[in-house]
């Protein structure tokens, strides 16, 4: 394919990022001290005020990212804190529910073994011989010679 008919355009892709443009930023500053009317006192005077904006706009931007991390840092701090205090009341709920339960079930087993203890002991010991007539004596309607 041939150009000779006419101009072409030559598109580059390149990303010219912050660096380039200080770099114009730069340039075009120094042009303009050079061609502006303006006496050496008058420039540098406008030089000191330019830098002295600035370095205030950095100041203030600075200060208040300090403030917004430490006020994140805080509220992040008290979270953490809140978190924690929650945690440890809830561990120690546990803690004395599982006490409590334990001291609830030795009580329970403690009942158990005296009632099975009382159930043994009634089971081992002959019946008492009581005031009325016997079971043979009942069977014989009270006939001693049956």
């Amino acid at each position: 394919m041939s150009h000779e008919n006419g101009p072409y355009i030559v598109i580059e892709r390149r990303s010219g990022g912050a660096g380039a443009f200080v770099v114009g930023a730069l340039a075009g500053a120094a042009v303009a001290l050079l061609f502006a009317p303006r006496t050496g006192e008058e420039t540098r005077a406008e030089l000191r005020d330019g830098v002295q904006k600035l370095r205030n706009r950095a100041e203030d931007t600075v200060r208040n990212v300090q403030e917004a991390v430490s006020q994140t840092f805080d509220n992040v701090k008290g979270d953490v804190h809140d978190r924690l205090d929650a945690a440890r009341d809830a561990f120690d709920a546990g803690r004395q529910a599982a006490r409590d339960t334990r001291d609830d079930m030795e009580r329970r087993v403690r009942e158990t073994r005296e009632r099975v203890r009382a159930g043994i002991d009634a089971v081992r010991q002959p019946p008492v011989a009581a005031a009325g007539p016997s079971l043979e004596e009942a069977s014989n309607d009270g006939n001693p010679e049956a």
